[in-house]
């Protein structure tokens, strides 16, 4: 069962594209996109993220993630996912997997392009289930309140998950939208997604109805690995 605060009308514009840097110790180590695309009945949502060149001679990082929403399908959201594919490449780690969504027979049909043909298997979900990237923009339509958490209900790797949420602080930061008053999320993920990784993740959000991530930050074995927002359509 889906808990979280109530959602107001989406907080994002469509179509939208957000242009990140990646920095790695403070050096620039990659660029990533995040955009949405109208496609009348549907919207796509892309996130990709490459590696810079000198980054990609010892460290590739080639990753690809797309989600398709079927409009007015969703009581709370812009849409229902329909489809979610996943497809990375960094260093020798590579995943392709996918999940198809029947919205009807509240189902979801999780595959492993990578594994065994038989590596494919249909699992129950309810109505209010996302998938890891869709759930992003999710959460940019919630009421978030300082020291109180959210829970949402991802799918994925044939597993539900009721992924919290919390809340941490506001504060101001320098961006490229000049200096803006921010919340400070933490989404506690047990899977892939956007992000990759099993450390901390933190989100800047801008605090405005666009609640634009103007900041990302993950942890890494060595480090952290930043988002910072540098251009775009919003």
């Amino acid at each position: 069962m889906l808990l979280s605060f109530p959602a107001a009308s989406p907080a994002f514009s469509v179509p939208e594209r957000l242009v990140f840097d990646l920095t790695w110790t403070g050096v620039k180590a990659g660029t990533a996109v995040l955009e949405v695309v109208d496609e009348k009945e549907t919207v796509r949502v892309i996130s990709t993220a490459n590696s810079a060149r000198w980054v990609s001679l010892f460290y590739l990082v080639d990753d690809r993630v797309e989600t398709v929403l079927t409009r007015g399908k969703s009581a709370i959201f812009i849409g229902q996912p329909r489809s979610y594919r996943l497809k990375i490449r960094e260093g020798r780690h590579r995943r392709d997997k996918e999940i198809i969504f029947d919205q009807v027979r509240h189902t979801a049909l999780f595959i492993d392009h990578l594994g065994k043909d038989s590596d494919r298997k249909e699992h129950p979900v309810h109505e209010n289930v996302f998938d890891p990237l869709s759930v992003l923009y999710y959460v940019r339509t919630m009421k978030l309140e300082v020291g109180k958490s959210a829970y949402v209900d991802i799918f994925d790797s044939k597993k539900l998950w009721n992924v919290e949420i919390q809340v941490l602080r506001k504060e101001k930061i320098s961006t490229i939208l000049g200096e803006v008053n921010a919340i400070v999320i933490k989404p506690l993920m047990k899977s892939e997604g956007i992000f990759n990784r099993k450390g901390e993740v933190l989100i800047w959000l801008t605090d405005d109805p666009k609640r634009i991530p103007v900041r990302m930050q993950t942890k890494v074995a060595v480090g952290a690995v930043t988002a910072t927002l540098v251009g775009g359509i919003y």
